[in-house]
């Protein structure tokens, strides 16, 4: 047993900071009570207890290609096949990728993150990649994956099937690139794909204005509609919506993850924070592309909560800042319902579907990123550097300040 004493708990879906200890036993949070102290004691005095974070969208792959393309468009870097990161990471040697992403996720650790859904490049061979890389590191990826043949001009539907099938038995959902890149065809079938298997499906949309006006020019519809109508269950960016692209997002209730800094690396724009907020909408937060940003979710939480002060030269509540990175994925659309699990699908019979949830559950694997009795330790204690909890963190915390990082029974100590 271990116990965290006299920290400054944030506590619940809301954050509410509360001076109190934490009993935790074999990774699973017994008690929470000013008097509980057994087993092992962790001094927390003058340091806030937080719920680790949710980096919801990275790149990590590009870790091998940092600050490459400074100056060239978005498309020029990332679009694929042929942007510049992908003829890079085609000449990368397995053994530099592994050891590039294995350096990323120690650097996230040490900021406090604990899990990171990644839209992880080279088809089947590149999910395996980063699993390896991920075996002995006490952090959890949510591997989503692509194929090149989701790229194809005219795409053969057998083959893309195929490769979905394949990556979907070694990873956690699929996602591709975008509308710009794929078919209508081929976007319905991996929806279709991973709803069957209970898993995420996910796209990058809206990311930039000019995407937006080709899709309503060439399709009769933005790519957010057509992220919405084809179901997929996160959408990523949301930069530039038009028409009623928010009230779309809001009543399908689907995910959202916001990348301002990548928005602001790459010249895009801002996104919408506070109508997304006035939608009931309760985004996450992601880094995005390792070449361009570090995985640091202080830094990305730092510089929403500021840019959007200024953008909208009003208020702010920190506190809702921080649970884009943390309690909002609780309460956070379809990852809270089990990626549309329990929607009219035919499994079979009951001892099927049971399987099914077991082996997928995402309301395990990270929808409990809550300070809570009976939910797993997920946390990092750092050093309280102002009178305002949400502020210390935002505005405050370095790594040098983590005293410890904890995943479930896994502790990782730095101070």
């Amino acid at each position: 047993m271990i116990t965290i004493s006299n920290g400054t708990v944030l506590f619940g879906p809301d954050l509410i900071a509360k001076n109190t200890n934490i009993l935790i036993d074999n990774g699973r949070i017994i008690e929470i009570s000013n008097d509980v102290v057994e087993g092992e004691i962790i001094d927390a005095t003058d340091c806030i207890v937080c719920p680790s974070f949710l980096n919801a969208h990275t790149h990590i792959g590009d870790s091998i290609i940092k600050d490459i393309g400074d100056g060239k468009s978005i498309d020029e870097i990332v679009k694929p096949p042929n942007g510049l990161k992908h003829l890079e990471l085609e000449k990368s040697s397995d053994k530099d990728l592994i050891d590039s992403m294995k350096e990323t996720m120690w650097n996230m650790l040490e900021t406090g993150t604990t899990h990171f859904i990644d839209y992880r490049e080279g088809g089947l061979k590149g999910v395996n990649l980063l699993k390896k890389a991920a075996k002995d590191i006490p952090i959890n990826p949510i591997i989503l994956g692509r194929d090149d043949s989701f790229y194809d001009e005219d795409p053969n539907l057998s083959k893309v099937k195929i490769a979905i099938k394949k990556i979907l038995k070694v990873s956690d959902g699929i996602a591709p690139s975008g509308f710009g890149e794929i078919s209508d065809e081929v976007a319905f079938l991996i929806v279709s794909e991973c709803k069957k298997k209970g898993k995420l499906s996910s796209i990058h949309a809206g990311e930039y204005e000019a995407l937006q006006k080709d899709s309503l020019n060439n399709t009769g519809k933005t790519e957010i509609q057509k992220a919405v109508e084809a179901g997929f269950n996160q959408i990523v960016h949301i930069t530039s919506p038009l028409n009623d692209d928010l009230d779309l997002i809001s009543k399908n209730n689907k995910n959202v993850v916001l990348c301002p800094r990548s928005n602001g690396a790459f010249s895009v724009g801002i996104p919408p924070l506070m109508e997304i907020f006035k939608k009931g909408i309760k985004p996450l937060i992601g880094t995005d592309n390792i070449m361009i940003n570090s995985p640091n979710i202080f830094r990305e939480l730092e510089y929403t909560l500021k840019i959007m002060k200024a953008f909208y030269k009003e208020y702010i509540a920190p506190k809702d800042i921080l649970k884009m990175a943390t309690t909002n994925v609780c309460i956070a659309g379809s990852l809270n319902n089990n990626i549309d699990l329990d929607n009219n699908l035919n499994y079979g019979d009951n001892s099927n579907k049971e399987k099914i949830m077991a082996k997928n559950d995402f309301k395990t694997k990270i929808n409990k990123l809550t300070i809570e009795k009976d939910n797993f330790a997920q946390l990092f204690i750092v050093k309280k550097l102002s009178k305002n909890p949400y502020l210390s963190l935002i505005n405050r915390s370095e790594t040098k300040d983590i005293i410890c990082v904890m995943n479930k029974d896994k502790l990782v100590c730095y101070n």
